[in-house]
């Protein structure tokens, strides 16, 4: 894809940023019979989705770099870039926050208008979720075309977790075969062999940089499922979710599920 200018003259702050088709892509399908307008809060409420989806672009963008420093044995610069993520789970969070503003009657006056679509339908936040290690081949079978093919690639490539085991073993630490050699299709379970290497070695300051660093990515992960439970009690109750899912119901069997077991287990150790 060309950029929209063709010399240093035309370089401008808002064809750089492609501002005129970002601010285009709002558009709303709700109709107030009232004023013969969109809903007023729908503009809100597509803005803060493809905000998410930006964010979540970028996550996966150093997600993978993250992976490339690991293997490459760069454990300051994988944990520097990790904590970059972190920052922009804090801001995923904080975005609950607006969207709160909006009463449950308010978002019910479009909400009849969003038909099939569903939050449920995010292909990048599934591929967060399998770039992280949490897999459900299930979840393929949602998606098709370009989301599919991606959503396939990650399933099949191995995860955080196992770039972060893979270091752990170069440095010389005791890393059972089984977790180094695992499938990476399938969800990651807890070692006690693993747990007790990583007690051993809580003396290395650079190692518990690095597992706490992967805590507080996980952390952070379960405290967004937990607002974005809370949110949609808050706004729906118990109905069911826009494109017939369950809503708050599956959202509430996502919580207390630690994407590194491990490394919560290791808790009681000590």
């Amino acid at each position: 894809m060309s950029l929209p200018f063709e010399n240093d003259d035309e370089f401008t702050y808002g064809n750089y940023l492609m501002v005129p088709e970002l601010l285009s892509l709002q558009r709303c399908v709700s109709l107030d019979p009232s004023t013969g307008k969109p809903e007023h809060d729908e503009t809100l409420f597509i803005i803060i989705h493809q905000v998410y989806e930006l964010w979540f672009k970028q996550m996966l963008h150093e997600i993978d770099f993250v992976v490339e420093q690991l293997d490459d044995d760069n454990v300051n610069g994988a944990r520097q870039r990790l904590k970059r993520v972190l920052k922009i789970m804090k801001t995923l969070v904080g975005q609950i926050d607006v969207l709160e503003t909006m009463t449950p009657a308010e978002f019910a006056s479009f909400r009849s208008f969003l038909a099939n679509a569903s939050g449920f339908q995010s292909a990048q936040f599934r591929e967060l979720e399998f770039a992280l290690g949490t897999k459900d081949r299930i979840q393929l079978d949602w998606f098709d075309g370009d989301e599919r093919t991606r959503l396939d690639a990650r399933y099949e490539a191995s995860t955080l977790w196992d770039a972060f085991v893979g270091v752990m073993h170069r440095q010389g630490l005791a890393v059972p075969v089984e977790v180094r050699e695992r499938d990476v299709r399938m969800p990651i379970v807890e070692s006690p062999e693993l747990q007790a290497t990583m007690i051993a070695n809580f003396d290395d300051d650079g190692f518990v940089g690095l597992v706490e660093t992967f805590t507080d990515l996980d952390e952070g992960l379960q405290e967004w499922r937990y607002r974005h439970l809370m949110m949609v009690r808050r706004t729906i109750g118990t109905k069911m979710g826009t494109g017939g899912s369950d809503g708050a119901a599956y959202l509430a069997t996502t919580l207390f599920r630690p994407t590194f077991p491990d490394l919560w287990a290791i808790r009681t150790g000590f």
